[in-house]
């Protein structure tokens, strides 16, 4: 601990923290554009100068990225700071178009808030524009040039934490700009579609592709079937957007606020998170029952680890889980079993589908896999979180006031297992619980599989079947990582036992792109912070402990679609509504 006082006020510190933390333990606000808690501070901006040798003194420093010290005197806010601050928004606001009633990020924007902050109304600077296009040329992420404020925040969540280097600074000075790699279209770039520079951005320079116009028109059209599914995330997160905690559970006003909106029929997408379970789950026990399978079986439900996966571990494709992610899924029983028994015409239904993340987007038009149930494509649209809470608003729903209701049957109730999919390990502990019970014939007496859960970036368990499991003993050893530049050495891993022929050091691996899981998608509500992937995260697990089931296989409605349609898990009509197939699309050949 470090003596310090800010503002006057003496207080102790934690030795080696930097002005902006210990400012925050003491309830004082410094302003800041380019920091964000969850990437590493580099001063960009300038907004959160200090004076650090007392009140008057001419020695300034950048908050974020100055440690304090034994005896600092740190003054946070005088005249001479404040019109400092004030002069650099004034700055970047002459670079900065002044659309905002037209912007995706009005009323969230922090620039904006900023100069609403600093009480700015004139423009003090001749304003300079370099009217650089916006490319729409990824099917995920729209990228506009002229709005980028130069934070870096895009680039560093891009190359230091998903390790994907789709993004960087091209030019210097007025000139320069956020781009893709080289300056080619987004959608020719390494992007993975993950969308964490959307959620790390504090303007409107990346943002979501906006579908909701297209969701409105098929609401609209009285010759269309509109059916709606969520993802087990969006649950804990859309009360955010309405004031609520994060954490909060809101699946059955969510439910209600969907019919409201126009949908004729509303499912849930936790319902195939249990289904994946037991086609995967059936995967892997076939994989580490028959002998000489290839091992390790590793998770195919997140997008943008799929995109990852093919363009720098084409050669794990043999490893990869040829069952669909849950939406894919759901879309395809829509249309191939559900419309059936409701007397609809498939060709009539269009599926949405609400997530928390951007790359699900892409998923919908991934191959021709995506077109199983013979309708088009098996879910027509989807949506994020940001997007669905738009919609909400623009119809005048008061969600917080509607009263319960439940998801439509029979695609619709779920297990424990289902919901904890949102999460990162949530996936491998789904899969444990079943596969437990597939291989053994009997119930795990603990469902809570506590090490897959956490945030730490790889998580590695063994879990004791009690009886042999093919050639492999009794135990089976899992990896789980999540925020995609973790991924890099769990692969390297399995890489190197594999070219050394030894045994793999797992047989089953989780992979989620985004920090937490799909709790921290790039299509969740702004400001996301590892304190809100918690309480996010708990409000996933609070949601699994009150369910009436929680593994999959136990869910009576799992068991209905294989007895009237499906047959069985793996079956013939199973892989071909349910699995797919991936291709080597490497990037950089060795």
């Amino acid at each position: 601990m470090v003596n310090i006082k800010i503002n006057g006020k003496a207080l102790q510190a934690e030795d080696g923290i930097s002005i902006l933390e210990a400012a925050k333990k003491v309830n004082v606000k410094i302003p800041t554009l380019c920091y964000n808690p969850n990437l590493p501070p580099w001063a960009s901006c300038g907004i959160c100068i200090v004076r650090t040798a007392g009140p008057g003194s001419p020695r300034m420093a950048r908050a974020c990225t100055t440690q304090v010290a034994q005896d600092m005197d740190i003054v946070t806010h005088d005249p001479e700071i404040i019109a400092t601050r004030r002069t650099v928004v004034e700055l970047i606001l002459s670079n900065h178009p002044d659309d905002c009633l037209q912007c995706p990020r009005n009323r969230s924007c922090e620039l904006q808030t900023l100069a609403a902050e600093f009480g700015i109304r004139d423009a003090t600077f001749k304003k300079v524009l370099n009217n650089i296009p916006v490319d729409d040329s990824n099917p995920s992420i729209v990228l506009n040039p002229d709005k980028c404020i130069r934070c870096g925040r895009c680039v560093s969540v891009c190359q230091d934490v998903q390790n994907v280097w789709a993004i960087e600074f091209v030019g210097r000075g007025f000139k320069g700009k956020i781009a893709s790699a080289a300056d080619t279209p987004l959608g020719e770039s390494p992007c993975v579609k993950c969308g964490q520079c959307a959620a790390h951005c504090p303007v409107g320079a990346i943002y979501e592709r906006d579908d909701t116009a297209k969701v409105w028109n098929a609401l609209q059209d009285a010759d269309v079937h509109p059916v709606v599914q969520i993802a087990p995330a969006v649950r804990v997160a859309l009360a955010e957007e309405f004031g609520l905690a994060p954490g909060t559970i809101l699946t059955k006003k969510i439910y209600a606020a969907l019919r409201r909106l126009g949908f004729k029929t509303v499912f849930d997408t936790n319902f195939s998170a249990d289904l994946t379970i037991m086609e995967e789950g059936s995967e892997l026990v076939k994989r580490l029952t028959e002998k000489g399978s290839d091992v390790p079986l590793i998770t195919s439900c997140c997008p943008a680890w799929v995109d990852y996966m093919e363009k720098y571990y084409p050669d794990m494709i043999p490893n990869f889980s040829t069952a669909k992610s849950p939406q894919q899924m759901l879309g395809a029983m829509i249309k191939a079993y559900w419309s059936g028994k409701a007397g609809v015409d498939p060709a009539k239904v269009c599926s949405v589908s609400v997530m928390p993340c951007t790359a699900k987007k892409w998923e919908t038009r991934r191959n021709d896999d995506m077109k199983s149930a013979g309708h088009g494509w098996d879910v027509d649209i989807s949506i994020t979180t940001r997007e669905l809470a738009r919609m909400i608003k623009q119809a005048g729903i008061d969600i917080l006031a509607l009263a319960d209701e439940d998801a439509d049957n029979p695609l619709g109730p779920y297990t424990g297992a289902g919901t904890i999919f949102g999460v990162t390990g949530g996936v491998m502990e789904a899969a444990v619980r079943s596969a437990y019970f597939l291989v053994t014939g009997k119930e795990l007496g603990d469902v809570n599989f506590k090490p897959a859960r956490g945030f730490e970036g790889i998580k590695e368990a063994e879990v004791d079947f009690g009886v042999p499991v093919g050639e492999h003993g009794t135990k089976v050893r899992i990896a789980v990582a999540h925020q995609m530049g973790n991924i890099e050495a769990v692969m390297n891993t399995i890489r190197s036992a594999k070219d050394a022929g030894k045994e793999t050091p797992y047989h089953f691996v989780e992979v989620m792109a985004c920090r937490g899981g799909c709790i921290g998608g790039g299509g969740q509500p702004y400001g996301c912070t590892d304190e809100i992937r918690q309480q996010r995260t708990s409000g996933i697990y609070q949601d699994d402990e009150k369910s009436q089931y929680r593994c999959s296989h136990q869910n009576p409605y799992i068991n209905q679609v294989y007895k009237e349609f499906l047959g069985e898990p793996n079956s013939h009509k199973a892989h071909e509504l349910l699995h797919t197939h991936y291709v080597d699309r490497e990037l950089y050949v060795k």
